[in-house]
């Protein structure tokens, strides 16, 4: 291993760090293994394995979310809400992919900005819970936390968490990131014809002709470009994109975390854009102590109940050099509390001067339960916090920077209302999710042309 020089090294570097220091301090949501010998093994092979992603895209993407920062770029960041090994399919890859370049080409032709593409995928297996154990009639077992960590089936044998499950989550990561990149490098996203990512049954969706509407304006606009230019325009047929999970199984994430010949410092190699959830966000807990030395930009949760202390705090711990790109703030309050609970969040880091990445997520302060038992999501108070937040940074002087969407390429009826007005009886006509409720395609496509009349509607510039 090269040792880097830490003379170059800038002076928010934590000297006091490694990739075990966590253990050290109180680790929320992580499971107990039976065997502490087998996940130790694990975790050297883990060590062993190569990374699922490089030093130099983790230092691009934190440059892009610098310009995010500044109004230069929108980050829209969309996934499943928790990945399965069985859903690492062709089919689903492509279609989850899609959704995402579509939304975005909405997302750059209505805010005339660049968007920074980020999937909440490739290694998306790991979930906090509210319990740690689960009853069914009169049974108690561990709760199911995802597919990196034990399975669905309520079983002692499914619920007993498995260091190999790393192993082979590892291997799907890869598999869905070397997809990905094949999928764009042949030519999946060219923008001379978005037309390819149409999903076959969004021609039913009653928002089908006003995207067509804006396919056929870029189409004209990438002819008009390279007619007048003489020659093709360049890097139109690829689209630059990056994955991110929540880091929250922390032995998996220490396996994966080294050192790179020519850098200094560490960096999280199994995702270029990690973040730390609601539930461990504690600036004294293992999460924020394992966050604070990478080099990665980094992303935390904020519910209802932040404070603009506790906040401050985190950005002191988290990027302490107030670094460009560094920090964002995905704040997620729900329709009902977030003009109480965010305008003292942002009142705080703008009066401190921090340089912050603002980001909404309208998914999960809005989850409630149907009145048929299925756990659903109302796309109207989606939508109601949404327009809430931008008016709300309007306001207060600040810039919403991006979105943070739990989201599918496939068909499913999991969150209510929408175009077609899905009610609670359609739920279960095509509910696949196993842990929250997702927006199926032509919801992620109204939400996209939902911020751009938004922002349109304020009348007021992204960028300063």
């Amino acid at each position: 291993m090269t040792v880097p020089d830490r003379s170059l090294q800038p002076v928010s570097v934590a000297a006091d760090w490694a990739p075990d220091s966590w253990r050290g301090r109180p680790a929320a949501q992580q499971p107990v293994y039976p065997d502490p010998e087998a996940l130790a093994g694990v975790q050297e092979e883990l060590r062993r394995l190569p990374p699922l992603v490089t030093s130099w895209e983790i230092l691009e993407l934190k440059r892009l979310l610098a310009e995010a920062q500044e109004g230069k770029r929108f980050l829209l960041q969309g996934g499943d809400c928790a990945e399965s090994f069985a859903d690492c399919e062709s089919g689903l890859v492509s279609n989850r992919l899609k959704v995402l370049l579509q939304m975005s080409l909405v997302l750059v032709h209505g805010l005339r900005l660049p968007v920074v593409r980020v999937g909440r995928f490739a290694g998306q297996y790991a979930k906090p819970r509210s319990a740690d154990t689960e009853t069914r009639e009169g049974r108690t077992l561990p709760s199911y936390r995802g597919d990196f960590i034990n399975g669905p089936e309520f079983s002692d044998a499914a619920r007993t968490p498995d260091p190999r499950r790393m192993v082979k989550g590892h291997a799907r990561s890869a598999m869905t990131m070397n997809f990905v990149r094949a999928l764009i490098d042949g030519g999946f996203a060219d923008l001379h014809h978005p037309e390819y990512w149409d999903l076959g049954w969004v021609g039913h969706s009653p928002l089908a002709d006003e995207y067509q509407r804006m396919v056929a304006a870029v189409g004209d606009a990438v002819r008009f470009m390279e007619t007048l230019s003489g020659e093709a325009l360049h890097n139109l047929n690829r689209a630059d994109f990056y994955t991110s999970h929540e880091a929250l199984l922390l032995p998996y994430e220490e396996a994966l975390t080294r050192q790179v010949p020519r850098q200094w410092g560490w960096f999280n190699l199994s995702t270029h854009f990690p973040w730390i959830g609601m539930r461990t966000a504690d600036p004294e807990g293992a999460h924020v102590e394992y966050f604070r030395g990478l080099r990665n930009p980094v992303a935390v949760k904020l519910g209802p109940s932040a404070t603009p202390d506790r906040l401050l705090r985190l950005a002191d711990l988290l990027d302490p050099g107030n670094e460009p790109g560094r920090l964002t703030f995905i704040h997620r309050m729900g329709a009902t509390r977030v003009a109480e609970c965010l305008p003292p969040l942002l009142e705080a880091v703008r009066r401190e001067g921090r340089r912050v990445l603002w980001v909404c997520d309208p998914m999960h302060g809005n989850t409630e339960v149907a009145s048929n038992g299925y756990k659903t999501r109302r796309f109207e108070n989606i939508r109601a916090e949404l327009e809430q937040v931008f008016e709300l940074h309007a306001a207060a002087g600040t810039r919403l920077g991006g979105v943070h969407l739990e989201l599918t390429g496939e068909n499913v009826t999991e969150c209510t209302g929408g175009a077609r007005e899905l009610t609670d009886a359609d739920l279960q006509r095509a509910y696949r999710s196993t842990v929250d409720p997702r927006l199926n395609y032509e919801q992620s496509l109204e939400i996209a042309m939902l911020i751009v009349r938004k922002q349109a509607s304020l009348a007021r510039p992204l960028a300063p």
